[in-house]
């Protein structure tokens, strides 16, 4: 119930315009500015609980309790650590990020492509942050997760061995942005060594909020130099790395002194003239602040003595930085992959800048009722989340003799890296596209089903199904409608995503789901109508008062399961049976006479049938995915948030549902439903209640 809740009021906040860039959410419900007062008011320094120093905090395996690593760790504030600490020295610079002893290049490199951009910086880093006379031991940052604005509280309290900075630090031994940007982050995530390993687009999103695209450098477009020199100037952040064939190769340095496995910034583009030709060369930043390429073009290369003074003095800087130029052609042949994070975001395949149109849905998948797997399950593709897009209108692409919308989908997972902790990691995931058939088109809430998947292909799927936090492919489409439905690839995978959409133009995205409603039937009986038969039974059960009470109903109904082979349960709970009575109970003497009986037993026919027609394996039960089919034919119109909460109450831990926990739970839907429909007095599908009316509700 509370979860229900939660969803509620995030809508709620996401109305209120709560996640975006100017109202952040505040991470742990935070609040920097109240909590900075505070401790300013009271001459103390702020230590935050909900990130303690201790173990925890570092990890929760190589940095974690008992770890050798983190023996005689101390955590110190910057002012124990130098006596003139900055928060930002000079401004902020790439040379500001030198990496410790934490496995995040990745990290480090899309921060090291953020120094590039100060407008887009600042939304991380917010301004009015120092140590100076305000000073109360806390700072905050800003990131963008899964289509919304966080901000995180931190206290100054970092890591340290023998008085140094354990992990990120900066060249100067007085800076500290990085350091406690890393270390915000480390919060959002859980620990520090959540983040270990990761690809540098993660950070370009959650540092821009944009969309990421990459290209694997075998295979790179002719014009590739082209896109690299748009992308900067349009203020995209960039990122490269080496694949490793083995476990053995990562991080291992090449004769040319380039790291394999390892996260590289890419920050310049230029050409220059040498030996009267012209020169594309590319600037790249290894985040470790050293080991540089030794190649061509390198710091101390003869390539530089060739060039003009002028442009050598712009561009050559024989500091021992980490940061070094090379040759693109060298470039493509010594790197595997490059990564652009799309800040605007543009089309940079293309000659012109477009700004794209953007949609964000959230979703989840969950066991037992949203979560089907690829299309490899049949059975079950059909059951996951499904959104629905209208392409209206063509690209302007005079080029292209076909008319296509151009689009980019990314379905990212949802805070698994907070989740390893707990042994868990990051599901293998992928979507596909379909397009919705001409009967379906122009309606709203229409979900497609097995039948559909089992004979139409999808038009577009992604490239792949893989591990890490997003999948994100390219495609363009004919105009008109689809659906994209996005899954892990082995059903039964809990977890949560947010999946966006961008199109060159205009378009509209919903998520599809049915509904909610019931088609009830006032059902009549007349005393006179029932057989002498049925009234003599009714005699005996009911005993000299003439009316069956809760506990009565209980004994009645476990006697006459007991008798049955064709279906399995455990015996009807005290709780169903005060809702059959509730339900039945027209004249509220919390017992059920003859009529009321009758009523209730011709539902539970009723009931058996349906549990008969739809237990297909005839196992005597009904698993998860034959639940939602039979609330169907009991007339209950339900979406997927309603069936996961069903699932979750009346479902055992094999996600399998009994006959008693079947009848318990069509009984408690029918109720609810009409108690609404009865309060519901205009049809509009709202109701409004006080606090004693609807706990009575709630408590009956």
């Amino acid at each position: 119930m509370s979860g229900m809740a939660s969803r509620i009021k995030k809508q709620r906040e996401r109305g209120m315009g709560i996640g975006s860039w100017e109202q952040p959410v505040k991470f742990l419900n935070q609040d920097y500015e109240a909590l900075r007062q505070h401790y300013l008011e009271a001459g103390s320094l702020f230590c935050d609980e909900s990130f303690p120093c201790c173990p925890s905090s570092l990890g929760y395996n190589e940095l974690g309790p008992g770890s050798y690593k983190i023996r005689d760790v101390e955590w110190s504030r910057p002012k124990d650590l130098c006596p003139n600490p900055e928060f930002i020295t000079g401004g902020i610079s790439r040379t500001d990020i030198c990496q410790g002893a934490l496995g995040d290049c990745w990290l480090l490199a899309a921060i090291a492509s953020l120094t590039l951009n100060s407008e887009v910086l600042n939304r991380v880093v917010p301004d009015g942050q120092d140590f100076g006379s305000d000073y109360a031991g806390i700072f905050h940052f800003r990131f963008w997760q899964y289509g919304e604005w966080v901000d995180v509280v931190i206290d100054d309290r970092l890591p340290t061995k023998d008085d140094e900075l354990m992990f990120v630090h900066s060249a100067s031994g007085n800076e500290f942005w990085s350091a406690l940007l890393e270390k915000a982050y480390s919060k959002l995530n859980g620990s520090y060594e959540a983040l270990s390993g990761g690809s540098t687009t993660e950070g370009f999103e959650d540092f821009t909020g944009g969309i990421s695209e990459w290209y694997e450098l075998n295979k790179a477009p002719e014009n590739l130099f082209k896109i690299i020199q748009k992308a900067l100037r349009s203020g995209s952040l960039l990122g490269c790395s080496i694949n490793i064939t083995s476990s053995a190769e990562t991080e291992a340095i090449t004769s040319q002194q380039l790291v394999k496995g390892h996260a590289y910034s890419l920050t310049g583009a230029e050409i220059v003239n040498y030996q009267d030709d012209e020169e594309q060369l590319v600037r790249i930043r290894n985040p470790w602040g050293q080991v540089e390429w030794t190649g061509s073009w390198s710091d101390n290369a003869p390539e530089w003595g060739c060039i003009p003074d002028e442009e050598k003095d712009r561009l050559c800087d024989r500091s021992e930085d980490g940061e070094f130029w090379m040759a693109f052609s060298e470039f493509l042949m010594n790197f595997s992959r490059l990564e652009i994070c799309n800040l605007t975001p543009d089309t940079l395949a293309n000659d012109e800048v477009h700004k794209w149109n953007m949609v964000v849905h959230q979703g989840s998948w969950r066991n037992g009722s949203s979560a089907g797997g690829c299309r490899n399950y049949s059975n079950t593709f059909w059951i996951n989340p499904q959104f629905k897009i209208h392409l209206n209108e063509a690209d302007e692409d005079p080029d292209d003799d076909d008319e296509k919308c151009s689009l980019l989908v990314g379905v990212i997972q949802k805070n698994r890296r907070r989740q390893r902790k707990m042994g868990e990691d990051m599901h293998t995931i992928g979507y596909a596209i379909y397009e919705v058939p001409d009967e379906c088109k122009d309606q709203n809430n229409i979900q497609m089903r097995k039948r559909f998947f089992m004979t139409h292909a999808s038009k577009a799927k992604s490239e792949t199904f893989i591990n890490l936090r997003e999948v994100m492919s390219r495609h363009a489409l004919p105009c008109g409608q689809y659906f994209i439905v996005p899954s892990t690839f082995e059903p039964n995978k809990n977890g949560d995503f947010a999946i966006r959409v961008f199109t060159e133009k205009q378009s509209d995205v919903e998520a599809i789901d049915v509904e909610v409603d019931a088609n009830l039937e006032d059902e009549e009986v007349d005393e006179e109508d029932i057989s002498s038969s049925f009234e003599n039974l009714f005699d005996c059960l009911a005993g000299e008062d003439a009316e069956i009470s809760a506990f009565e109903l209980q004994r009645i109904l476990n006697k006459i399961v007991s008798n049955r082979e064709d279906i399995k349960t455990d015996g009807f709970t005290l709780e169903t049976c005060r809702n059959v009575i509730s339900l039945m109970d027209k004249d509220e003497s919390g017992k059920i006479g003859l009529v009321e009986f009758k009523l209730f037993w011709n539902k539970l026919q009723r009931m058996l049938k349906i549990f008969k027609k739809m237990d297909a394996d005839e196992t005597g039960t009904m698993n998860s995915q034959e639940i939602r089919l039979a609330l169907e034919e009991a007339g209950f119109t339900l979406n997927n948030v309603l069936v996961q909460n069903i699932v979750a109450r009346y479902a055992n831990s094999d996600l399998i549902i009994d006959f008693d926990n079947f009848v318990g739970c069509l009984i408690r839907l029918e109720t609810m439903f009409r108690i609404f429909k009865q309060l519901d007095m205009d049809d509009e599908g709202m109701v409004e209640l006080n606090m004693f009316q609807w706990l009575y509700l709630v408590l009956n």
